[in-house]
This record gives structure tokens, sequence and C-alpha cells, in this order.
């Protein structure tokens, strides 16, 4: 089974934006960047307010950098948007184009799924592209690569690749021999740099039930660059002061600003947001370009991941579900009825009721996905059910004529029953299936939160039902009777047999 879509996307009322941009940026520039960002949002007349957050608290639970933001945008009800039937993707596209600032690639989704996607892959859009390998320099440029490579297919909204070594680093490199003609040890020096240039906890204030840090170090304008810090005074044993860079090498270097490893290797991911749901499909066609445009270097491997990780795990699951579900039905009816034929027959029910699902899907525009495919597992059961409620009073009507006549019924006696047992049978099932289809159609106009979900699973079912319920009054009994009359035959030709036997 091929999975277009792991699952329709499940609109929880609220947007995430999580942008990411280029490592290395300053707290400063973060914060103005943020705060732009936010004032764009807030422009938009479906926007309650928006909240946005860029770092991370002293907790490893949040180990969020500089280069990511999150805002969340809380939306009015629906009903108060100056456009009702604007959906929530439609307005993610307009605030798309509305943000389009350089170095930053954009990231649109929702609050709750994202927080499951990135529990589960680390993966915050719909696609991910893992590169495994020794080399951090190598994974860079691949990343690089691929990220430019995605950035060609029409339906990418973004992509980004991590900078593997993309970070800035300001290196402190003491020299012992150039210390010791001052009498200093590594540990002065030291000392002096954490407390003038990365500050030092001297005590705590406490307001209240609230206890915050003080830390003390230079003022800004004393280490803000880097001939400031090469001034940075360090007391010697003998009273007098010298720069820092007299027993030091400053300098800045480039280095990785975080070192993501997945199965014991190092690795590099591409984040790739997309304004198509075919995620399949999608994906089909990104292999194609890495295949023609980027190269692998020996040693280094590539994962796709995000919600086509959930897609393929999906895909291996219904591979067994399903056919284990039609071998139950088949079983249970096997049980029912004692014998293999009627069974068979019941179950030509289910790919003839697959025509007016996949009819309904098409109409509507909706891929395959796992929500959908629920939606046929539940049809086959109900298209086994209805079967099963003309056979059983089809033989039941049979058995009631031959018992009667105790002869050997004509293929118009057999035709007859048949007609009398399903014209009999017309108002059960037509019940059945109404009652089901009366049942799914506000599923199926439903606008709700979660109505995306329901209406990929209400679809096949609602569609199924019309077309099973035809081929159960129309077509199944025709068919059956031709069975009937050939079980007919053999039964009287086996009796006259045995009589043929008897008498000789």
């Amino acid at each position: 089974m091929i999975l277009g879509a792991c699952q329709p996307p499940l609109d929880e009322g609220d947007i995430l934006y999580m942008p990411t941009t280029f490592p290395g940026i300053s707290i400063t520039k973060a914060k103005e960047l943020l705060q732009q960002t936010d004032k764009i949002l807030k422009t938009f007349p479906e926007v309650h307010h928006v909240f946005g957050k860029i770092g991370r608290a002293e907790s490893a639970t949040d180990a969020a950098p500089l280069s990511m933001m999150e805002t969340t945008i809380r939306l009015r009800q629906t009903e108060e948007w100056p456009n009702p039937d604007k959906t929530t993707k439609e307005l993610m596209a307009e605030m798309d184009k509305a943000i389009n600032f350089p170095g930053v690639a954009n990231a649109w989704t929702m609050p709750i799924k994202t927080r499951i996607d990135m529990l589960s892959t680390g993966i915050k859009t719909p696609i991910g592209i893992k590169v495994s390998g020794p080399d951090l320099n190598v994974l860079q440029k691949v990343s690089q690569d691929i990220e430019l490579a995605m950035k060609t297919l029409p339906e990418t909204t973004s992509a980004f690749g991590d900078r593997a070594v993309g970070g800035y680093y300001l290196d402190i490199n003491i020299d012992r021999e150039r210390a010791a003609r001052y009498g200093l040890v590594i540990s002065d020096v030291q000392d002096v740099i954490q407390s003038a240039i990365g500050g030092m906890n001297i005590t705590e204030t406490v307001e209240g039930l609230e206890r915050y840090p003080v830390n003390l170090r230079y003022p800004r304008g004393l280490r803000d660059d880097l001939e400031t810090l090469k001034r940075v005074l360090i007391p010697t044993p003998t009273g007098v002061q010298i720069p820092l860079t007299m027993v030091a090498d400053i300098e800045y270097q480039r280095g990785p600003p975080v070192i993501k490893s997945e199965d014991a290797r190092p690795n590099a991911w591409i984040y790739v947001d997309i304004s198509t749901s075919d995620i399949g499909g999608f994906v089909t066609k990104a292999k194609r370009v890495l295949a023609e445009n980027v190269t692998i270097p020996a040693g280094y491997t590539l994962t796709w991941s995000g919600q086509f990780e959930y897609m393929e795990r999906a895909a291996a699951r219904l591979r067994i579900v399903a056919p284990v579900t039609l071998l139950i039905i088949f079983l249970l009816l096997y049980f029912n009825f004692r014998n293999i034929i009627e069974p068979i027959v019941v179950m030509m029910s289910i790919p003839f009721g697959l025509v007016g699902g996949i009819w309904l899907i098409y109409i509507n525009g909706y891929n395959m996905s796992v929500a959908v495919a629920v939606g046929f597992i539940a049809l086959a059961g109900m298209a086994a059910e209805i079967g099963v409620l003309v056979l059983s009073f089809i033989d039941a009507e049979v058995s009631k004529r031959r018992s009667i006549s105790n002869t050997r019924l004509s293929v118009e006696e057999i035709k007859d029953a048949v007609f009398y047992a399903t014209s009999k049978r017309v108002r059960p099932v037509a019940m059945t299936a109404i009652s089901t289809m009366v049942g799914l159609i506000p599923i199926m106009i439903s606008s709700g939160t979660g109505s995306d979900v329901t209406h990929r699973i209400a679809a096949p079912m609602l569609g199924g039902m019309l077309t099973v319920t035809i081929l159960n009054l129309l077509v199944l009994p025709v068919v059956y009777s031709f069975i009937l009359q050939r079980q007919e035959n053999s039964r009287v030709l086996k009796n006259d047999e045995l009589s043929l036997l008897e008498e000789g």
C-alpha cells in the first residue's frame, strides 16, 4: 500500500511560526528580528495576538539556539475573520509572503503537532533529511548542496541545511611561557577572563519568593570587540597590570554551533517545508533531484525523516493490518456459513464497495493516507455485514422450498426463491445503509477542529456504502443464483448416481 500523505494536517486553531537563521546571530539582532516578525504577524486581522520566543532558559528540556525562533500565533474564531471561508493553510501562505527576510528560512506548522514531531524525530518541518558522517566540514557542504537542490522544486516553501561548522568562537589561547615571565599561572589568567569577560555570580537578590543572581563583569564597551578584549588588564604578583594580549593569543574561529548525533554518528539536518500534502510524491521527486545534482561521499549516509518517516512506518503496518483484517472477515464468514463458496461471494462485495469510496475521495481531492485506509477497513466490515444479511435469507428461503417440494428445484424456482428472499431484505439492507450514511453526512460537512481527519475516515465509508448497497441488492443475488443452480444440478446428479448404484 502506498500512502500519499501520512496523515492530513490537523487544524489546531493556532499557528506556530518557527523560522531558522544562520548560526552566530547576535542576541541584539535576534531580538530585533523577533520583534519585526511579531509586528508583521499582528497586522493580519485573523490574528488575535502573538507571542514570540528566542533563546532558551537554563534548562536542557528546550535546547533552542538563538538561530531558531518560535512564535505562537493565536487566531480569532473563524466567524470573526474577514473571510470565514479562508483556511488556515491559505492564511499561512499569506503570512509567508509577508515575511520575506534574507537569511531567514520560514517554517509554518501547528503548536502541538510540532512538539510531537520534534520529540519523535527532531524535525520540525514536514520533510527532514538527515546526513550522517564522520567529518563536520563535509557534512556542512553536503547539507548546503541538498538545500540548494531542494529549493529547485516548485513545491518547496523553504529549505535550510544545518551549518555544522558555521558557529563563531573567540578563542583565547594562553601561552604558558609568556605568562610565566610575569609570574602568572594559567588559573590567574583564567580567573580574569571569567570575571571580567564571561561574568561571575557574586551573590543573589531575594524578591519575595523569587531569587535572581547578581552577575559582575566589565561593561559592554570594554569587551565588545577584539581590540578592547586584548587590552583587558591582568594583575601580576608584583602589582603591575599587563594587557591580556601579552600572555595570550586572541582570535576568532569558526566551529560547530552544536554537534548533533544519531546512531553514534555526527549529523547535519536539512529542514524542508512544502506547500503540498502529497509527501510521498514530493519525496519521490526529491530523491530523483538529489541523485542528479548532489554527490554523497563514501562513508556518508542520507536518511529521510519528518512526517515521511511516519508515512513509511504506517505503510509497513497497513501492509500487515489490511490482509489480516480481510482474513479475519473471511474466517468469520466461514464459521457462519460452514462452506467456502458463500464467504467468497460475500467477499466480492468488498472490492465493489471500494469503487464508491475511491470516487468520493477523488471528488474531494484527498490523498491516500492513514485516515483513508482506516475508512476503507471499516467499509470492508460493513460490506461483509450487508452481504451476510442477503445470503443468509436466500439460503433460508431455498432450504424452505426444498423441504416443502422434497424434489429437485428448477431454475425458475431457484430464481423465484432468490428474488423473493432479496425483496424481503430490501428494507433491512436499505435501513442499515441509510442509517450509516446519515450518520456519516454530519461528519463530512463538519468544519471544526479535527474535521480534516474525520472527513478522510468518513469519505470511503460514505461513498462505499452506496455501491455496496447496489451490489448486495442487484448483483450479489444474481451471482449467487447461478451458484445455487450449479449446486442444485450437482446435488441431483449425485443423488442419481447413488440411486443407480443401489439398483445395480
